[in-house]
This record gives structure tokens, C-alpha cells and sequence, in this order.
């Protein structure tokens, strides 16, 4: 497998300095953070993910092999860090895990020539997802009905509720089999009253762990230590956020979000990387906007720019297949989104999606009742009353997939990306064109 290309860098910290690079999603989600890092972990020794659990996505199309035949992988739950052949992946204990998909995504790595052996751990402290944590993820949005959150049903929520009511199982937990046993049947029957009797064989799923306890157990580490060892040892660690910032507990669409915390908190948290110890923080921004599932939508355009965007941009979850809303960037989640995790850079993706638009709209304020809002508003009624006030800029009306520097843009693309860096007063280093792993301008 060939490295990253020679454009795609990153200062990455040096040893002395002892810090992590973290890369984050700024909007909803599906940004292309997994491009992202695969170019950047040639750089480092560690790729680790902080939060979430199988319910991202991550598509990287990349060569493999002496022939450098190109291979789209899809990750949902291991980080994507792991395309290059030198970093080892890490998930931490800020994870929830389904073991089940772990051992179908890391076999399916294997099947694909992506040979993870010995360089992939697991935290000891990470949260374990069941099954049961489906059923009861997609009863749980039955009984929202017409509320729906749009969850993807992978139990990912009814297994951080249980972390939050101190009743969850954790990765230890599987290696004292009667103790797992005993506190499984409790968990499970907990689940029965609250939402009665669904079908699951409770005795069938512990013997079934007993099995995957063993296939882990050689994944297992403390990762405080390890990963504190490797950054005291000047190794250098990449960190791979999940979801987004606009899917955060705390400062996302509540409760049109995710269930842990994905922004730059998430990192410290997930990790136990203290914030002295986290340099660069790059944000990944998609040349427009999408979201999935429910919750609001600003600059959501339901019309034939909705469709262009969905089609020409493939907006199709690689965790559920589901479509993406699509519309206009909104630089008002953008701006709200720095505050909170403090980018130092930026990685617009996808765009050369715009290619073919003759008009290319922003928006950069929210109005209610004709006055300017300070912020993004927590209160989703508020959020729903908001004018969108949009800056129109022209289209370039030409491919750029081929550019590979920035200058070779037409001009009225570099005027698009210099306006977003004007307003966000962040500077834009990498631009995605394409998917593939060379497709990435580096400034």
C-alpha cells in the first residue's frame, strides 16, 4: 500500500512538544473526517477514536497491494487510521461496542488484504453494546412516534443511558464469566419490565460472549497507560472524532443527537488526553451541508439543489444506506461549532460537488422577527422560526477534479473558499475534489 501523498501533510507535533492532533466533523455529520485521517495516519503512530460506537461511517477509497488496485473500505466502528499498514488503531474508552460488529468489520478488513494483526486495542473501560440494547433502541423510537430522533438502531443510546445510570457492562466485565453472567441477567431483566417480554435468549448471549471474550482478549489494554507511554515516548498520535459537533449531547440539536459527547470534550473525556496535551485540532467541513434523520435544518433545500446535491454528491449513509438531507453551508453552525471546539484548520470536502451550479448560496445569519441572533440558539422552537440570511456567490461552472493545487482553481472556487475562511477566521488547508486519497489539495 502506498503512503500518503507527498501534498497531504500535516505539522504534525513534535516529539518534545508531546501533543495529539484531533480531527473533528464541524456539521452533522459525514463530512469525510475518514479521508481525512487516512492521508494523515501515514504520519503517525496511532490513530485512536474517542466516542461513539458503530453507528458512524467512514468510506475510504485507497490502493492496495504491489498492483495498487483500488479498494473502497467502509468503516463504521474501527478507526480509519488503520488503511495505513503502520499506525496502530486504538478504540477508547469512551466508545460503546457492539463485539459482534467489531469482529465482522475487523474480518472484513482482513478479506479485503488490510491486515490489522497486533495493531489494533481495545480499551479496557469501553462500554459493551448487546443486542438487546437494539431492540430496545428501535422500541424506545416507536414509542416517540411522530418525535422520532432518527436513531440508526445499532443500540448505541440505551447502551450511554446505561453508562449514565451506572448499570452498564464494560470490556473487563467479560473476563469473569459468572460475574458477567450474573450482571447480564439483571441488565436483561430490567429491560423485560420496562418494555415487557420481547423475544431474547439471555442464556443464549452469555455463552456466546464467553466464546468472543476469548477472541478479544488479546485486543484488550489499559489505553490510559498506553497511551500516555506512547505520547511520553514521542509517538504520534492521531485522533479520529465520530458523528460531529452539531450531533453533540450538549451542544448539538438536542435531542436530535447523538448520545455522547463529539466535540473536542469528547477527546479529553474518551481518552483521557488532559487538554495540555492536545495540539492541532482540525476541523472537517463539507462544501455544503447534509444531516440524517430528524431534527432541523436551517439551510435545507427542498427542491432541485437538494436533489443535485444528493445525487451528484452520493449522499447515502454507509452505515445505514439512508439519504441525506442536503442543503447550503451554513456558516452559522460553522461559526458556533469553532467556538465550541477551536479549530486551528479546516479540511473542506466534496467541493468539486459544486462544479456544475451557476450560484453558489451561504448562509451566514440567523434572523427572528427582522434581529440577528447571537449565536445558534439552543431552543429548537426558536431554531424553527429562523430566517436564513444568505450571501449568493458564482458558480465556477467547471470540473476541478483533477486540480491538484490550489492556485489551478478557478477563481471564483478560491473566491467560495476564502469567503468561508473570512467569516470563520479560520484557514482552510485541505480541499477535497474527489474521493480518492489523491484527490485532496493541501494549501
Amino acid at each position: 500500500m502506498s503512503g500518503a501523498s507527498t501534498n497531504a501533510t500535516v505539522n504534525a507535533p513534535d516529539a518534545d512538544f508531546v501533543e495529539a492532533t484531533v480531527v473533528l466533523g464541524a456539521q452533522w455529520g459525514d463530512e469525510g473526517k475518514g479521508k481525512l485521517v487516512d492521508i494523515l495516519s501515514a504520519e503517525f503512530d496511532i490513530c485512536a477514536r474517542c466516542a461513539g460506537g458503530n453507528n458512524a461511517g467512514h468510506t475510504i477509497v485507497v490502493p492496495i497491494g504491489p498492483e495498487q488496485v483500488e479498494k473502497t473500505f467502509a468503516f463504521h466502528l474501527l478507526p480509519s487510521g488503520l488503511v495505513n499498514p503502520r499506525c496502530t488503531g486504538l478504540l477508547g474508552s469512551g466508545l460503546v461496542v457492539h463485539l459482534p460488529s467489531f469482529f465482522q468489520e475487523l474480518d472484513a478488513l482482513q478479506n479485503q488484504g488490510l491486515d490489522c494483526s497486533k495493531r489494533l486495542f481495545i480499551s479496557d473501560r469501553a462500554q459493551l453494546v448487546f443486542d438487546f440494547h437494539q431492540i430496545v433502541d428501535g422500541l424506545k423510537e416507536v414509542e416517540l412516534g411522530g418525535s422520532s430522533i432518527g436513531t440508526t438502531k445499532k443500540g448505541i443510546g440505551p447502551a450511554y443511558s446505561g453508562k449514565a445510570s451506572r448499570s452498564g457492562l464494560r470490556v473487563h466485565h467479560l473476563f469473569d464469566h459468572e460475574t458477567f453472567a450474573s450482571k447480564f441477567r439483571k441488565l436483561v431483566e430490567g429491560r423485560f419490565k420496562r418494555y415487557g417480554n420481547f423475544e431474547y435468549d439471555t442464556e443464549g448471549e452469555i455463552e456466546r460472549y464467553k466464546v468472543l471474550a476469548e477472541r478479544l482478549r488479546p485486543y484488550v489494554i489499559d489505553s490510559v497507560v498506553f497511551l500516555h507511554q506512547a505520547l511520553s515516548s514521542g509517538k504520534k498520535v492521531l485522533v479520529e472524532g465520530a458523528n460531529a459537533l452539531m450531533l453533540d449531547i450538549d451542544y448539538g440539536t438536542y435531542p436530535f443527537v447523538t448520545s455522547s459527547s463529539t466535540g473536542i470534550g469528547g477527546v479529553c473525556t474518551g481518552l483521557a488526553i488532559p487538554p495540555k496535551l492536545i495540539g492541532h485540532t482540525i476541523g472537517v467541513i463539507k462544501a455544503y451541508t447534509t444531516r440524517v434523520g430528524g431534527g432541523p435544518f436551517p439551510t435545507e433545500q427542498l427542491n432541485d439543489i437538494g436533489v443535485h446535491l444528493q445525487e451528484v454528491g452520493r449522499e447515502y449513509g454507509t452505515t445505514t444506506g439512508r439519504r441525506r438531507r442536503c442543503g447550503w453551508l451554513d456558516l452559522v453552525v460553522m461559526k458556533h461549532s469553532s467556538l465550541v471546539n477551536g479549530y486551528d484548520s479546516l479540511n473542506l470536502t466534496k467541493l468539486d460537488v459544486l462544479d456544475d451550479l451557476d450560484e453558489i448560496q451561504i448562509g451566514v445569519k440567523y434572523l427572528v422577527d427582522g434581529k440577528e441572533l447571537p449565536g445558534f440558539p439552543a431552543d429548537l422552537d426558536i431554531l424553527a422560526k429562523v430566517q436564513v440570511e444568505y450571501v449568493n456567490l458564482p458558480g465556477w461552472k467547471s470540473s476541478i477534479a483533477s486540480v491538484t493545487d490550489y492556485q489551478s482553481l478557478p477563481q471564483e472556487c478560491k473566491t467560495y473558499v476564502e469567503y468561508i475562511e473570512s467569516l470563520l477566521k479560520v484557514p482552510v488547508r485541505w480541499i477535497g475534489v474527489g474521493p480518492g486519497r489523491n484527490s485532496m489539495i493541501t494549501r
